[in-house]
Formats: structure tokens, sequence, C-alpha cells
């Protein structure tokens, strides 16, 4: 957010960009409280299915950028109320200096091994898209192979026996993992690589079975105060200019399908040759995620010793 505000403001000296950072959850819930006197103009980040479930809401205002037709289809809401903007895959990431490559995790099972008991940190899944959608991943891995989603809330209540804490936030869990706070994690790709540039020991792991890749969207807020600064906004962010600074200094894979690999970094091309991207339901997880988490935090928080 502070590459967007400098580089926006920059260009745009008129206007002054001013943000706050929050889990995806906590963004939407925001926005909905404020509906009736918005206070936010752009909706910038968070899965596509919090963006739907504020699309449902009322929540968001319609406008069609100019580079709309770059984004795929699946990742366009209907009525023009939400575009993504990045592709962002989930990853398992370990401390380096406190676990040793070959008894690193390479899949989503080796986070119950009994070497990691206690050692695992989570993001309050709660408050946080990208929680939602790694549990959303194993509860409908579940119903497709079982046709119910028991089996993925036992497999969640093993993690939940593994975990020694559920962590506010994502700078929190990033921190608390590279002091050995915790020795692995589970969380997005662009936030692991930012901190591994700041010198964090950090390792991020591809699981070979596969992981969500979320679609960040953006979206103009309906009722915002500054609507046509807020279009300009949006306009910006999706430019190829701009899809590119946010590759090269933040770690973000363009959703745009018009900008040639080799116009991006080498660590977007290392991700794509290696990322195994796991089949999602995003309609199913919109539906029926809240009435899972809700599950989750009654039947399986902290009750694995139960």
């Amino acid at each position: 957010m502070t590459l967007v505000e400098k580089a926006y403001e920059a260009e745009h000296p008129d206007v002054d960009v001013r943000w706050l950072d929050m889990g995806s959850q906590e963004v939407y819930d925001r926005i909905r409280s404020e509906k009736a006197n918005p206070q936010a103009d752009v909706w910038f980040g968070g899965p596509n299915t919090i963006f739907a479930r504020g699309a449902r809401d009322g929540l968001l205002a319609p406008y069609r950028p100019s580079w709309a037709s770059a984004i795929p289809e699946g990742s366009r809401a209907p009525g023009d109320l939400y575009f993504g903007l990045y592709r962002t895959p989930a990853v398992i990431v370990y401390n380096s200096a406190a676990v040793a490559p070959g008894d690193a995790p390479r899949d989503w099972d080796d986070i119950l091994a009994p070497r990691f008991a206690g050692k695992v940190l989570i993001r309050d899944p709660l408050a946080s898209g990208t929680m939602r959608a790694i549990f959303g991943m194993i509860l409908m891995r579940s119903i497709a192979e079982t046709g119910s989603p028991d089996r993925g809330f036992a497999w969640l209540k093993r993690l939940d026996g593994q975990t020694k804490q559920y962590v506010v936030n994502a700078t929190l869990l990033l921190e608390m993992l590279g002091r050995r706070e915790g020795l692995v994690t589970l969380w997005d790709l662009p936030d692991v690589l930012l901190e591994q540039k700041r010198g964090l020991p950090l390792v991020s792991v591809f699981p070979s079975s596969g992981t969500p890749v979320i679609d960040d969207a953006e979206g103009l807020v309906a009722g915002a105060k500054h609507p046509q600064q807020a279009r300009e906004l949006i306009e910006w962010l999706g430019s190829i200019g701009a899809e590119r600074l946010a590759a090269e200094r933040a770690f973000r894979l363009p959703a745009r399908t018009d900008i040639s690999p080799s116009e991006l970094p080498a660590w977007a091309r290392e991700v794509e040759s290696k990322l195994v991207t796991a089949p999602m339901d995003w309609s199913l997880l919109e539906r029926e995620g809240p009435g899972w988490m809700a599950t989750w935090d009654r039947t399986v928080r902290g009750r694995a010793g139960r």
C-alpha cells in the first residue's frame, strides 16, 4: 500500500491517498457497517469470494475500467462490480534457520507430522480471506472425495492440535515465525517474499498436491464520497505499468493475461514453473464459507485435545 500511495501520488500530486490495512474479512465487515455513510472510496485487495459477498450486499458500485477485457472472465464480477487484480498463491512457510530442508513440509499433510506439534502458527481464519481459502480447499477436497466435509473438519481438528497460536495479523504472524516462536505457517506468497527481502529466514513451499490461487480483487465502494478519483485510481491500479510495478516491487502476480512472462521479473517466472493450482469451486466457497467457518470456530478451534 505504501508503494501504491507513493507511486500514484507522484503521478497525481493533487490526490492524497489514505489507506487502512486489515484482514479481508475485517474490510468487508467495516464497509458493511459503514454502508449508510461510506468512509472508503476503493476496496483494494482480498479474495473474490469476499468481494462477491460485498456485491450481494450492495457494498460495491459498477465501474468497468479500460483494461477489463484483459482480465479472465472468471475473475470478473457480473455487472462490473469488481475485477481480479493479482493472482495470489497460498504457500507453506517455514523458518529455514530452525528447520532443515530435509525436514521441511512439502505438502499439506506434512504439517500434521509429530515434529511440528505445538510449532505451527496460524493467522486467525475468522479475519483472513487467505486462511478461509486454505480451509475451504481442505473441506472441498473432503466433499469431492467423500460427499461430506466431515473428513476435512477432522483434518482441521488435527491442525488445531498442532497449532501453538492463532495470530491476529499477518505482519505479526511472519515476525513470530522469524523469531522462532513457531516453525511453520500457512500464508500467501507475496508477504513471505517481502519478508525474505527484509532479511527474515523464511522459505516458501508450493504444496505438491496443489494450492489455492486467490483472485485478489478491487472495486468501487457504493456511495463513495470521491467517486471520480476512485475510478481513476482503479484505472491506474490495473494498468500494465502499475501491474509491472507491483510485480517488481511487491511480488504480485498480475491477473492481466496480456502481459508476457518475459516482461515479468525472474521470481514470477519461477513461480509459474513451480505452482500447482488446486481446483477450487469459488462459488461454493462464497456460499458455504461463512457457515464452515462458524462450524470450525464452534467445534474445532481449541478442541483438538478434547
